[in-house]
């Protein structure tokens, strides 16, 4: 990849709502980062390794970074709590269809294999399933928003 569509690259990530970007082609990939403590870059062409390359524009608000950083559990009893965490990268929904009712609510008990929500993930939704039995004390997601790989979904009180 030369440097122009390297530079191209940056400039698109730090022109756009977007925080990463990542390109494979011809055997090289590149990921550009958008960071709050970006200060450079780091550059060159090295066929069969991954490239970082970290914008130097900072987010502006705490808005802008939080899509992308996987939210922990914000109660204090967060080291009992079982979280569920986000397998893939998609849409949060908390009901089958816009008219049918959330799959669960905070306070509601649920059993392994129960079904807490979808992930739409390139037009296929994924139903995420409860791992462990107890109750769910926190959804820090809102339905319909963008998820990424790792975040947080649920915490579940353990019975």
């Amino acid at each position: 990849m030369k440097i122009a569509e390297i530079r191209r690259l940056v400039k698109l990530v730090e022109s756009s709502a977007i925080n990463e970007l990542e390109v494979e082609e011809e055997g090289s990939r590149i990921r550009v980062v958008k960071q709050a403590s970006g200060n450079g870059f780091i550059a060159g062409h090295y066929p069969n390794y991954e490239q970082t390359v970290h914008s130097p524009q900072a987010p502006t608000s705490d808005a802008e970074i939080s899509p992308s950083v996987p939210s922990a559990p914000s109660t204090a009893f967060a080291e009992k709590l079982i979280t569920v965490e986000s397998p893939m990268v998609g849409t949060f929904y908390r009901a089958p269809s816009p008219e049918a009712p959330s799959y669960v609510e905070i306070g509601d008990h649920v059993r392994v294999g129960q079904v807490l929500c979808i992930i739409e993930a390139m037009k296929l939704m994924n139903e995420i399933e409860a791992e462990a039995s107890g109750t769910v004390v926190e959804i820090p997601v809102e339905n319909a928003q963008p998820v990424e790989f790792g975040q947080t979904l649920f915490c579940i009180k353990p019975d």
